[in-house]
């Protein structure tokens, strides 16, 4: 059995197309939105409707703006349009078109932090299984899927501008991840919260994680542990026990699927 595992395409539809080819099945863990191109401020949705030089500053903000410096600057971006919630969407819906029609079937795909899940059924083919927070057998093995990513204890999900990403309550991932019994393969957008594998080397800080995830690699012991979400890992791989966690790599930049056979 051979499954072809990708993860933050980020609007990358033509290496997505190629995704599955050889496979017996496609792992899709997320990030098909590409919202702000940080290595092209042309592209992206900030790049495409607020233009370039937006877009390159709203990256940078990111990397090293002060606390609320970043919200002011994308509200005062976005007020040019009356409802720019309406054209985010209209924004997204165009790239989901796309990338979910090069989908092979079968694929399994969860959402990440950046998608709109709530739009994702809207369109999925019949050969695209929508996994998040369910246990699908795969050749055999068990492969237990958690989308998003969980925000920290105490915070509530909140539309930040224009746009709702899909970040969860602490409580409700951990709940939804500890419910995945009996896995043979964990797969979910963040990594477990180990702080090798959630550091970013270019960001130069730890990215979201979640301590659930971890928790079921220590019960379950499964023979792999899957994710993506942090682009420059320091560790893309490590050992937990008997578990191997991989971080199958930033699809957007390398167009290469990480290769899972049994």
């Amino acid at each position: 059995m051979r499954v072809h595992v990708v993860s933050d395409v980020h609007g990358n539809v033509d290496a997505l197309a190629k995704a599955g080819e050889g496979a017996d099945a496609l792992v899709v863990l997320g990030d098909l939105v590409d919202f702000v191109d940080y290595a092209d401020p042309n592209r992206g949705i900030l790049g495409t409707v607020l233009g370039p030089e937006t877009s390159a500053h709203f990256g940078r903000l990111r990397a090293s703006g002060r606390p609320g410096e970043l919200m002011a600057f994308a509200e005062k971006a976005w007020s040019r349009f009356a409802d720019p919630a309406a054209v985010v969407e209209e924004a997204v819906r165009a790239q989901y078109a796309e990338m979910f029609a090069v989908l092979p079937a079968p694929t399994y795909a969860i959402a990440g932090n950046v998608d709109a899940a709530e739009l994702w059924p809207e369109f999925a083919g019949d050969g695209v299984v929508l996994a998040d927070n369910s246990v699908v057998t795969i050749g055999g093995l068990r492969f237990g899927f958690v989308g998003g990513a969980p925000l920290p204890v105490g915070f509530e999900p909140r539309r930040a501008g224009p746009w709702r990403p899909y970040l969860r309550r602490f409580e409700e991932f951990a709940a939804a991840a500890h419910a995945l019994e009996d896995v043979d393969v964990l797969c979910s957008h963040v990594p477990p919260a180990v702080p090798e594998l959630a550091y970013d080397v270019m960001s130069r800080k730890p990215e979201s994680a979640s301590a659930a995830l971890l928790d079921v690699i220590r019960r379950d012991r499964p023979r792999a542990a899957l994710f993506g979400h942090v682009h420059q890992p320091l560790a893309r791989r490590m050992r937990v026990g008997h578990t191997e966690c991989v971080n199958v790599g930033h699809f957007r930049a390398t167009a290469t699927p990480y290769v899972l056979r049994w």
